[in-house]
């Protein structure tokens, strides 16, 4: 019995350790990602741009000649035929045989997520028939999680795709609306999203932190009938999803419009509270709470939405697939967690010291954020 309670002690610590240790590398730096755009007419011109980030380029092509860390305008300039034939040689576009790309002389600069992108701009010349197809080989040797947000304008119709380094090329008949392969994509994205979203995992953690338990007497005593586990679980989950998936339709149809930085922040906010509340309990029934918070991050949801780009003539179909993907990475998550706090509720250490431990290290990253964020 002994040696049982030391393995508890010493498995949930390593979870908890784990957790930690993820968060910090999960927020290391912001995700590498650019933005591809093609416009494709019936003559089968192309115009487009591709979006990537300072931080990216630097790495292929080093351009902070001072060593001041940042990347000035005339820094860009002097490396600018060096960042061309970089892009140049990293993408190719074909229907039916290759299409030649130039790049333009003319660059912009834009941001995402406070993050500096150079603009660049290019043109092609393609068949007006057969099956486009994008092949993006940049960035993948230094960070294997880039990813490229592609977005397909043709007369008829258009698409949102993503590039990474499992998937470098896509294929896409121009003539079908291929709704089915959207649906597929932004149900696949939305669950990548829950999963890289550590806010939002930590958030969900601080919640099913005490759903095995109940507090009686300023303590907590475990809950002895699962089934008001799974009962009490299924309304703060449930909360959560309603309120979320509200904010996030509203938002990404253009009904709500608030800043991304103080949803950012509001986020972070939740965080904080919901692991506070563990370790100082104000709010024992947390189906409420959940709700508001809920529509919070249903807004952070939406603001990856929006960097993924919508097709305007399949907009709610993505909308519709993104909470999907979105829902099912949350029953994933769940589907991990509970049993094992289940499994260990009964245990003294957990409900005197893990409940706690746990709620503490969330708390200290969702400080971290709100400082970070505001």
């Amino acid at each position: 019995m002994k040696r049982y309670r030391q393995f508890l002690k010493l498995f949930t610590s390593s979870v908890l350790l784990l957790s930690i240790l993820f968060c910090y590398s999960s927020f290391a730096h912001q995700m590498s990602t650019s933005y591809l755009s093609v416009n494709v007419d019936k003559q089968g011109q192309i115009q487009g741009t591709w979006q990537v980030g300072f931080f990216d380029i630097n790495q292929i092509v080093p351009m902070d000649d001072n060593q001041d860390g940042e990347i000035t305008w005339a820094e860009l300039q002097a490396h600018h035929v060096a960042v061309v034939d970089y892009l140049q040689s990293s993408l190719a576009i074909g229907r039916q045989q290759d299409c030649p790309l130039t790049f333009k002389d003319a660059q912009q600069i834009d941001q995402h997520f406070n993050e500096g992108y150079l603009v660049a701009s290019f043109q092609a010349e393609c068949n007006s028939s057969g099956v486009l197809s994008i092949n993006d080989q940049a960035f993948f040797d230094i960070d294997p999680d880039h990813q490229v947000i592609v977005t397909i304008t043709a007369p008829d119709h258009q698409y949102a795709r993503v590039i990474n380094n499992d998937k470098p090329t896509i294929l896409v008949n121009l003539g079908e609306s291929q709704a089915r392969a959207t649906f597929t994509e932004y149900v696949y994205q939305g669950m990548i999203h829950i999963w890289k979203g550590t806010d939002h995992i930590l958030f969900l953690l601080a919640l099913l932190l005490t759903c095995v338990l109940v507090r009686e007497q300023k303590k907590w005593h475990a809950i002895d009938n699962p089934k008001q586990i799974f009962k009490d679980t299924a309304w703060i989950v449930t909360a959560f999803t309603l309120a979320h998936s509200v904010t996030l339709t509203a938002t990404a149809m253009g009904v709500l419009n608030f800043s991304s930085h103080w949803v950012e922040l509001g986020i972070a906010l939740s965080v904080l509270f919901a692991a506070l509340n563990n370790v100082w309990p104000i709010v024992l029934r947390l189906g409420w709470i959940t709700f508001a918070f809920g529509l919070l991050h249903g807004m952070g949801f939406a603001g990856v939405l929006g960097e993924l780009g919508l097709p305007e003539n399949q907009k709610l179909l993505a909308i519709l697939a993104f909470n999907v993907g979105v829902e099912i990475g949350q029953l994933a998550i769940l589907a991990v967690v509970l049993p094992l706090l289940i499994f260990i509720r009964h245990t003294l250490w957990y409900r005197n010291w893990g409940v706690q431990l746990g709620s503490v290290a969330i708390g200290l990253m969702a400080i971290q954020w709100s400082v970070e964020r505001f």
